[in-house]
Formats: C-alpha cells, structure tokens, sequence
C-alpha cells in the first residue's frame, strides 16, 4: 500500500501552483509577462523538488527541469520588475 509523507503534499501542491499558473494564462486570467505568473511558476517548481529530494533514488531528469523552470522563472520576475519600474534600458 502506498503511504504519503509530508513532502508527497508539498509536491502535490507545488504541482497545482504550476498548472494553475498554466491554466489562468491559456484562459487568460493571468499575464504570462506579470510577477505572478513567474513566481507561482518558481514557487510551484521549488515545491515539486521538495518530494524529489527525499526520495530513495533522486530523480535527475526531475532535478534539472526543475531547477530550469526556477532559473527561468527567477528571471521573469527580475524582468517584470524591472519593466515595471522602468529601470530596462
């Protein structure tokens, strides 16, 4: 029988956060080019690494996308902000 830990529900949610994300953009609830696009997106993505890093054999195709979405992510939000506070040359 398969048991959930703590961190199986961190994942679950960091989950939701990325297809919620996805979804508000496709119906257009949500700015792909806002803050908070990108930061559910490196939120979501964190939360997802949370049940790879605690299990048995650590998962590395997981691990690098991950990682990639939350660079990526980091940088659209630098660059929301920085457009939104006009400091973009």
């Amino acid at each position: 029988m398969m048991s959930l830990q703590w961190f199986d529900f961190v994942g679950f949610a960091g989950v939701l956060m990325v297809l919620g994300a996805y979804a508000a953009l496709q119906t257009r609830r949500m700015d792909g080019n806002g803050v908070m696009f990108s930061v559910l997106n490196l939120v979501g993505s964190a939360g997802i690494l949370v049940p790879v890093w605690y299990a048995k054999d650590l998962n590395w195709s997981v691990l690098f996308i991950e990682v990639a979405w939350m660079l990526i992510s980091a940088y659209g939000i630098w660059n929301a902000t920085a457009n939104r506070f006009g400091k973009r040359p």
